[in-house]
């Protein structure tokens, strides 16, 4: 007897016959797995882009906009001077730098010397008063910072020493120090000390009273509580006034050498111009930028780091 059943009661207008109708176990089972199996396929994502094509793609985005600045600014210098004029143009500056940097440490005497010998000497004494305004600025910071008392009288005499101009301190320095490079220097310290104080007692000031007060329980001494809990907290606005004072410092000495003579940039720079080497002027425009570049990108990686080691 076949397995035929009349389907009167749900409706169907025919009778199903379940013995051919029916598809094998083996078969419903195995469908099931198919549909996982091409959804699985479906949602496998895009490999992504290889590492180096993605260092190569943030090469381009940090290097094109700059470059393209540089080319943008190279033209507007030549085509502002290609009718000539006093001043010269890109390709006559060019030809200038190659003869220059071809020997930037020659030495025909003490007041002929190479492009290289006056930067050295220039970075000597920038290096000299920002060490000593370091040594006592960033010390000078943590005691305003802990002290309201001194902090209430140290701030005004910071106050109204601050915006004098550093060249107003030159004569001082020639007076007591009788000779120009000690001045020089004298006045790099002066432009450089100020930055370093204010930021370092600011972030003295800002350290949050909860680790004091831990300190304070723990009776640790001074000492431990500078080294401890008040230096890696205040290091990024050390870092920060220090990145600042090295720019000051830089921009100072030029116009510092322009007065005082000697071997310098700034002294450089003035002879220069007495020569009426315009060229050399320009390409020392550029040699002071690129320096001063190079100190402040210097620093600025120097605090990345300390500050991702201290954190």
């Amino acid at each position: 007897m076949s397995a035929i059943t009349i389907s009167g009661d749900f409706g169907l207008a025919k009778p199903v016959d379940r013995s051919t109708s029916s598809p094998p176990v083996a078969q419903v089972a195995a469908e099931p797995a198919k549909e996982k199996k091409m959804e699985k396929t479906a949602s496998v994502p895009a490999e992504p882009g290889t590492p180096f094509a993605e260092t190569l793609a943030n090469l381009g985005r940090a290097i094109l906009p700059p470059l393209l600045g540089m080319v943008v600014l190279i033209g507007i210098w030549y085509i502002a001077t290609m009718k000539g004029g006093s001043i010269p143009g890109p390709l006559q500056t060019w030809d200038a730098a190659t003869t220059l940097f071809a020997d930037p440490f020659y030495r025909n005497g003490p007041n002929d010397q190479g492009i290289g010998w006056n930067i050295l000497s220039s970075l000597q004494r920038v290096g000299i008063g920002f060490g000593f305004a370091a040594v006592v600025g960033i010390p000078l910071g943590f005691i305003l910072g802990r002290s309201a008392f001194l902090s209430a009288m140290i701030n005004p005499i910071i106050s109204l020493l601050r915006p004098v101009s550093p060249l107003a301190w030159l004569p001082i320095g020639l007076l007591v120090f009788k000779r120009a490079d000690p001045a020089a220097t004298y006045t790099i310290f002066i432009c450089s000390i100020w930055p370093m104080i204010m930021n370092t007692a600011q972030g003295v000031q800002r350290v949050p009273q909860d680790y004091l007060n831990v300190a304070r329980v723990l009776a640790l001494s001074e000492w431990k509580v500078v080294t401890k809990i008040l230096l890696p907290a205040v290091l990024p606005y050390i870092l920060t006034g220090i990145r600042l004072s090295i720019g000051t410092a830089w921009l100072v000495i030029v116009a510092a050498e322009m007065l005082t003579g000697g071997v310098g940039i700034g002294f450089w720079v003035w002879d220069e111009w007495n020569n009426l080497k315009v060229e050399h002027i320009i390409i020392a425009i550029f040699v002071i930028g690129i320096v001063g570049l190079i100190l402040e990108q210097s620093l600025i990686m120097l605090a990345k780091k300390l500050t991702k080691e201290s954190s």
